[in-house]
């Protein structure tokens, strides 16, 4: 067991005054059989004069806030402690032939009905030919599920470059396939994609990846990054958690926030302002610290 502080800070700054914004948030981390949530602080700055906690269609915690005092200077601090430890993974499940866990084809499969929503293209995540065609060299037939799904994030990984330069928020799967780079973001996509075309369901997991400092260098505080990775169906309410963009497996470094279909369904914050300002800065600033065993 691994046990962190997690703080996620976003600063939001106007050049003018603004009179109300709403905000929604998924900021705080999943109750889950392999991470467990102590007390988790969600800090608006100006105080929000409408704050509350929701449960969304997944299961994710969601954070609602409205701030109506007249500011130029919004900051949202999500804040507390997780212990987490490596998710355990049915071997057997991962044996099965990955032809066998296609929701869509058996609904009344143990767990299919719960796939299914991830089976099925979203508006990130569409079923692109290409990506079809590039995860076909992994899904061969009859290979074990848990095989073929590693052998594809090891290929994403060693095919597509890592840069924050080729792609945008809005990047699509189409210019990830044409660029070969991007960030965890796309590269979740992009393998998301391959998956759903083989009509797998596979979902969009979203949260914070604990990094080590360089050999002799001292950690830097907020120096990590909101992360994205995969969790793949194996039938009933067995999954397999990749992380393409790092080509391993989820562990006791992976702290997980919110899942869904792609990553428009758990953005950390969006929102609505009312303001004549003409231009914004956004700082973030995420920091997982591990502590002492408990």
């Amino acid at each position: 067991m691994t046990r962190y502080l997690v703080e996620h800070r976003t600063t939001y700054t106007y050049d003018d005054d603004v009179t109300d914004s709403l905000g929604v948030g998924h900021l705080v981390p999943r109750e889950l059989p392999w991470q467990r949530v102590g007390a988790y602080d969600v800090e608006v700055t100006p105080e929000a004069g409408d704050a509350s906690r929701d449960a969304d269609f997944y299961g994710n915690t969601v954070v609602y806030f409205q701030v109506t005092t007249p500011h130029t200077e919004l900051a949202v601090v999500g804040r507390g402690e997780v212990e987490v430890v490596p998710p355990e993974v049915d071997t057997d499940a991962e044996a099965r032939p990955w032809e066998q866990l296609r929701p869509l084809a058996d609904p009344t499969a143990p767990g299919a009905w719960q796939a299914t929503d991830f089976a099925l293209p979203s508006a990130a995540v569409p079923l692109h030919a290409g990506a079809r065609d590039y995860a076909a060299a992994s899904l061969t037939p009859g290979r074990p599920v848990g095989e073929a799904v590693v052998d594809l994030v090891h290929r994403i990984h060693a095919d597509f470059d890592y840069d924050p330069t080729a792609t945008t928020v809005t990047s699509t799967v189409s210019e990830i396939l044409a660029k070969r780079a991007g960030v965890c973001q796309d590269f979740a996509h992009l393998t998301l994609s391959a998956l759903r075309a083989h009509d797998l369901a596979a979902r969009y997991v979203s949260g914070y990846l604990a990094t080590e400092p360089p050999p002799g260098r001292e950690r830097m505080v907020g120096a990590d990054a909101s992360h994205a990775w995969v969790a793949v169906w194996l039938g009933g309410d067995a999954w397999l958690a990749v992380d393409p963009t790092n080509d391993q497996r989820q562990d006791e470094r992976y702290v997980t926030l919110a899942w869904g279909r792609d990553y428009g369904d758990v953005p950390p914050l969006k929102g609505v302002i009312f303001t004549e300002a003409t231009s914004t800065r956004l700082d973030v600033s995420v920091d997982v610290a591990p502590l002492p065993a408990g």
